[in-house]
């Protein structure tokens, strides 16, 4: 891909700038090597990739803080390496393994860490929604100054669940930063057909919720939105809405052939909006790596995940016993 100019004078340093580099490139390689195992027959079920879209959150981790937590839906594979989740882990979970973050019993919609504090994974549209609001009610309860994270979709903001949250959340000012993650389409359906306000983030005025439209290509617009919002948040004044324009090259899964769009339209977001080549130019243009050094930078992430890839392999699946466990609390 030829190099865009860029414009844009940051005020980061070239290590943050490598930082994200890294971070959207591991979570681009992870799961390019996920879409390989999935066709291999290795990983089952379902599977939603989130290749174009990892500017959103290297971004949002970007602002947020140690105790923060994130939830979100079946395209999660992304927050859960952003959050700082071992690939081995994610990797095996998503082929079944014993290895897992759920021992292999969950799969890619459903894993979760509280090492992390992430929250999962949830495979029905919206729901996750509601869940969000009620770490964030924990977090408030307890008296701290812990911000959740909750994403969903454009698609899932058609929910009802979302405007019950919403309500909520902005009478108990419940310090929760909800992400629309808006890739444009739900499923195979556009955005433009789908929504009937063209900003949805708007809709949050009906409930006196702040929010606002952020690009979601442009990892750096993105931790700026994110510490505003956060602040907002830390400061007692309840939920903040961000919606964020970003774009998934892939189709709404694996069974996806994505002919709801055309190849020209998907290229041209690649060759003009890509949120990896974007800090790659910046990287570049402003002489904090070379060529050389990116490119040292790529093998280095693309052997992590072919070990992961390794380690998802070998590792056991889960013993018949497993089927008994993780169903009932002892009390």
């Amino acid at each position: 891909m030829a190099a865009r100019k860029t414009t844009r004078k940051p005020n980061v340093s070239g290590d943050e700038l490598q930082k994200y580099y890294r971070e959207m490139l591991l979570i681009r390689r992870f799961e390019e090597k996920a879409g390989q195992l999935y066709g291999m027959g290795l990983i089952g079920g379902f599977c939603h990739l989130y290749i174009g879209q990892e500017a959103v959150v290297v971004g949002l981790e970007a602002a947020a803080k140690e105790g923060d937590k994130r939830i979100t839906t079946y395209r999660d594979h992304g927050h859960m390496l952003a959050c700082g989740m071992d690939p081995n882990g994610v990797m095996a979970e998503l082929t079944g393994r014993e290895g897992g973050y759920s021992r292999g019993k969950g799969g890619s919609m459903h894993m979760f860490s509280r090492d992390k504090d992430f929250y999962g994974g949830h495979g029905i549209v919206g729901a996750n929604v509601p869940l969000g609001a009620g770490l964030a009610f924990a977090d408030k309860y307890k008296g701290n100054d812990n911000v959740t994270f909750t994403y969903f979709g454009d698609g899932a903001a058609n929910q009802g669940q979302v405007y019950e949250t919403f309500n909520m959340s902005a009478l108990w000012t419940l310090p929760v930063v909800f992400v629309i993650e808006n890739n444009q389409y739900a499923m195979g359906t556009s955005q433009q057909r789908s929504t009937s306000s063209p900003d949805i983030y708007h809709r949050g005025a009906a409930f006196g919720i702040p929010g606002e439209a952020v690009d979601g290509m442009d990892v750096l617009a993105v931790k700026a939105a994110g510490e505003k919002a956060v602040a907002h948040c830390r400061s007692g004044k309840g939920p903040y809405i961000l919606e964020v324009m970003t774009y998934r090259y892939r189709g709404h899964s694996m069974s996806d052939p994505a002919k709801y769009r055309t190849r020209e339209e998907v290229q041209k977001m690649r060759d003009e909006k890509d949120a990896i080549e974007h800090v790659r130019d910046l990287i570049l243009q402003g002489k904090h790596a070379t060529e050389d050094a990116l490119k040292a930078i790529d093998k280095e992430i693309k052997e992590t995940v072919n070990d992961a890839a390794e380690f998802a392999k070998t590792s056991p699946e889960p013993a018949i016993e497993e089927l008994w466990t993780d169903i009932y609390v002892d009390a």
